[in-house]
């Protein structure tokens, strides 16, 4: 070989190793765009309630629609994109995302902001699948890919740190609805660069998309998902039986049709990979402990503690450090150590920082809250980076797209169901609160749906009954948090426990794949 042959040799290897990292920069972008929307929700929560007025159930719907549409429809769009194209599905994806962005800042009802969300998780499902299965086949060295996942997982960690300041600023100067508004500008970006730097991957052989796979999917998940909300809520009715009925059917003829299928939607056979299997129940499992206080948690900063929206922002920055801290290092310490250790440890770690925040009470000082959240956020780094990867790494890479969206499913239907019933237990003990005698029903009717009803009532009261009724909602808002982060805790650690036993044996790829 000629020396002009190498150093052309040379160039071309280390072009193609430098686009895999900047089209893996266009990628974090959508993965900021998912992470800042869900974060700046919750920030927002207060003065959207002030705003709209919605009830207790309305505000549930509002904080988990997007989860519950997202998880129906994350499978079938993950096979979608192995179809038609990731690339393709991604930039069509984050248009939609932008736009419909516009749709939930001005929203101008409870219902109409339902939903909004609910468009927004369409849009959603379209976008995390395909950003996981094009790092899969773009990063073809396992170490490399390691990295790779780590820095996608940082970034939704930066996301979720950057959209509680940045939402936190604007909710100072401008309305709530200018939170959702920051989507534009990431998205613009996504459309613009990504047109040019990623690269376009696609199965071969996928076969048709399979729509009645796709119905029942959809089906079955919101139905399952709702029986299980309105159960935690409102306890049992024949309404609600038959949703889970009517779901869990839809959910069983979906598997039953995916093995009769000769290009299924969702291929159930990875399932028999006991290292799939477990990272997928141990992320769903992880992400149901941890969602109540994630939803919940800006309302006591701002609500109970009396902070304002930036200062709530800043509180809760450090999780996101933590996680960005792990997730970068994760993949090389399960190599050096192991798997199931970094795993099964990091949930632990989680779960016993959730464990403190049961001590919390109105008068908390940050640095118990602030620690509690530093260490849920390095647990949560180590954990969900290496279950990402041992899915990913589990399966052909032709089916990439598929294993992120079970992954991404698990993710959402755990925060779906975490939001659902760890929310409806602070919801619960909230509503037992005793308003003052002097207080009139309706506004005392009011105060019993949420925590910002109860602030917002007590404007048309006099100050000392308006205080003695704040106080007691804070106090009874306070108690269902502490009780959500006991039980929140409870799940991570059994959940530790049973990845322990799951991930037995499970290592991470070395070898450069061909």
């Amino acid at each position: 070989m000629t020396r002009t042959e190498q150093l052309n040799r040379r160039t071309g290897v280390e072009g193609k190793r430098r686009g895999r990292w900047l089209a893996l920069s266009v990628l974090v972008l959508a993965v900021l765009l998912i992470a800042v929307d869900a974060t700046v929700l919750g920030l927002a929560t207060p003065s959207l309630s002030e705003d709209l007025q919605p009830s207790g159930t309305q505000l549930l719907w509002i904080g988990d629609i997007y989860s519950f549409v997202i998880a129906g429809l994350l499978v079938s769009m993950g096979s979608l994109g192995d179809r038609i194209g990731r690339k393709k599905l991604l930039l069509l994806g984050a248009t939609a995302f932008g736009a419909v962005s516009v749709l939930n800042a001005y929203a101008t009802s409870p219902e109409m902001m339902i939903v909004a969300r609910a468009l927004l998780g369409v849009a959603g499902a379209t976008l995390m699948p395909s950003t996981l299965a094009l790092i899969r086949n773009i990063f073809h060295d396992p170490r490399e890919r390691s990295l790779a996942i780590g820095i996608w997982g940082a970034t939704a960690s930066a996301g979720a740190a950057v959209g509680p300041v940045v939402g936190g600023a604007l909710l100072q100067h401008f309305w709530w609805g200018s939170v959702f508004l920051i989507n534009l500008p990431v998205m613009a970006v996504l459309v613009v660069v990504g047109v040019k730097l990623l690269p376009e991957s696609k199965n071969p052989v996928a076969g048709p998309w399979d729509l009645f796979s796709v119905v029942l999917s959809l089906t079955g998940v919101i139905g399952v998902v709702y029986a299980v909300k309105e159960v935690a809520t409102h306890g049992p009715t024949w309404g609600v039986a038959a949703a889970a009925v009517i779901g869990a059917g839809c959910l069983y003829a979906f598997v039953r049709r995916q093995f009769t299928l000769a290009s299924p939607l969702l291929d159930m056979r990875l399932f028999k990979h006991r290292g799939f299997s477990g990272a997928v129940l141990a992320d769903l499992l992880t992400v149901f402990g941890l969602s109540g206080l994630v939803f919940f948690l800006s309302q006591f900063l701002q609500l109970v503690q009396g902070r304002d929206p930036l200062e709530a922002g800043l509180a809760e920055l450090p999780a996101a450090v933590g996680a960005v801290a792990t997730g970068l290092v994760a993949g090389r310490y399960a190599r050096r150590y192991s798997v199931r250790g970094i795993v099964a440890g990091g949930m632990a770690a989680s779960g016993l920082a959730l464990g403190a925040l049961t001590l919390i009470h109105q008068e908390s000082g940050y640095p118990l809250l602030g620690a509690a959240l530093l260490v849920v956020g390095l647990g949560a780094g180590f954990s969900f980076t290496v279950t990402a990867d041992v899915i990913l790494s589990s399966v052909p890479k032709e089916q990439a797209g598929s294993a992120s969206a079970v992954s991404e499913t698990a993710y959402e239907l755990g925060a779906a169901l975490g939001i659902a019933l760890l929310g409806s237990i602070v919801t619960g003990v909230y509503q037992s609160f005793t308003a003052p005698d002097s207080v009139p029903a309706p506004l005392a009717d009011a105060a019993h749906e949420s925590l910002g009803g109860a602030v917002e009532a007590a404007r048309a009261l006099d100050p000392q009954t308006a205080h003695a009724m704040v106080g007691a909602a804070q106090d009874a808002f306070v108690d269902g948090l502490r009780l959500a982060s006991g039980v929140g805790a409870a799940v991570l650690l059994a959940t530790a426990v049973a990845a322990w036993f799951l991930l037995r044996g499970q290592k991470l790829q070395d070898g450069i794949e061909h």
